[in-house]
């Protein structure tokens, strides 16, 4: 079976089921992805270049679009050279949100076609709007959000099946598609993402950090207020002042990820710090900017307080590992964190712009660090039961692509063809099955 894996930045959401199956005899694997994709073994990696464009002169509701369909030039010409070499997908799984998807169907008619359904942008009850600290967009901003979701939709229509990490996140997308979109989490490697009371971090000024020691961790892809970054910035000062052996460990980028820029010539980073500097005692603040993977397990495993919030947006994998790790994740009460936190069973939960609520839940934890021990030991568990790639979710997206028999020996079946309305039928079944039991959203 040949099977095709469309990602911008590949392997990212399909590390797991791309290793999986690159493992395996009789499935022959190729990636298409950006300058950023990475290889991986037993998988071909076809790398396209990045269009450069001037759209200046395009409107301003369709610069974006723009932008996808230039991209999307550029995955047709990888696909056609592909195809030339006389490899032709029997199944596809594509990211749908930089436009890589819109070639897809057209180039590959009987191929079938899962899209990774991350996230439906919307003006209410998600991002948009939910910090009264950052204004709503105008009505052009309104639009121009709305206009966010046109490769996914498209990607939608064309697709057999969708694919959404948490039932949330599922939520998101319009009523009339969430049948056709799957619940299976990516998984997380709860062997490597366990705790290790050896576990020490070494900071940027050579002094090492051991469980023993009181450690408040932060982490964020980049430091911005959609994942609440100014919230732990402000919950700070009361921590260092009360207690006084605290060391903060902040790993983040002063980029952008997903929400609003900052102010021309400034960060989120520096905004936020400088607001609250001179309650600082900044030798006991550590700013780790991007680090590699073996550091940031180190630091979740010499936790003891580690601090998750969100807007209501995607649900970040840092959340699960450090679950995994067995930290104490005091979270935000928004709805992708509740999806997975029940507060004093496996984590803690505090209201998103309570930063004094923060600062107290992280000093108890500090104070009373057995008294979290079993939460600890519950987080661990759950992500084990729940998360665990190899045992869990590797397994359900196997089920669901319907690999069945021996690869190298039997014929694939899989996805016969059905009415429409029998896959919504048989897609909300399984996305009932799906997900952990008593979690609800």
């Amino acid at each position: 079976m040949k099977i095709l894996f469309v990602h911008n930045n590949f392997p990212a959401q399909y590390r797991n089921i791309a290793a999986a199956l690159a493992k395996e005899p009789g499935f022959e694997v190729v990636a298409v992805g950006a300058s950023t994709a990475r290889s991986m073994p037993s998988v071909r990696l076809i790398k396209y270049a990045l269009p450069g464009a001037d759209v200046s002169a395009t409107h301003p509701f369709a610069r974006r679009f723009d932008v996808e369909c230039r991209r999307a030039e550029q995955v047709l010409y990888s696909l056609s050279s592909l195809a030339t070499s006389g490899f032709t997908p029997d199944l596809i799984l594509a990211h749908p949100g930089w436009g890589e998807t819109l070639p897809l169907r057209t180039m590959f008619p009987k191929a079938r076609l899962l899209v990774y359904c991350e996230f439906f942008y919307g003006a209410e009850g998600r991002d948009i709007g939910f910090d009264p600290e950052f204004p709503m967009p105008g009505l052009d901003g309104h639009i121009g959000l709305q206009l966010k979701n046109a490769t996914t939709l498209l990607a939608l229509e064309d697709c057999e099946i969708g694919i959404s990490p948490t039932k949330w996140q599922q939520s998101t997308f319009p009523a009339h598609y969430r049948g056709k979109i799957e619940v299976i989490h990516e998984g997380v490697d709860t062997a490597r993402m366990r705790p290790n009371p050896q576990a020490r971090l070494t900071l940027p000024n050579g002094k090492h950090l051991r469980p023993s020691d009181e450690v408040v961790t932060f982490v964020a892809r980049n430091l911005e207020p959609l994942r609440g970054y100014h919230i732990f910035m402000r919950a700070l000062p009361e921590i260092l002042r009360r207690r006084p052996n605290a060391q903060i460990v902040i790993i983040g980028r002063d980029g952008i990820s997903y929400g609003l820029p900052p102010p021309a010539g400034e960060t989120w980073k520096s905004i936020f710090l400088n607001e609250v500097r001179h309650r600082l005692d900044l030798s006991r603040v550590h700013f780790m900017g991007g680090v590699s993977y073996q550091a940031f397990i180190a630091a979740l495993q010499v936790s003891s307080a580690h601090v998750y919030f969100t807007y209501p947006f995607v649900l970040s994998w840092s959340m699960l590992e450090a679950m995994s790790a067995g930290c104490l994740v005091i979270g935000s009460d928004t709805a992708p964190v509740r999806e997975i936190i029940s507060s004093g069973e496996n984590g803690l939960l505090v209201p998103f712009f309570a930063a004094d609520e923060l600062a107290g839940r992280i000093i108890e934890a500090l104070e009373q660090p057995s008294k979290f021990s079993a939460v600890r030991e519950s987080a661990r568990r759950y992500i084990i039961d729940h998360y665990d790639a190899e045992q869990v979710c590797v397994p359900q997206m196997r089920r669901l692509l319907d690999l069945r028999g021996n690869a190298a020996s039997s014929p694939r079946v899989f996805w016969p063809a059905r009415p429409a309305s029998e896959w919504r039928i048989k897609s909300a079944k399984r996305a009932s099955r799906n997900m952990p039991a008593g979690r609800q959203v």
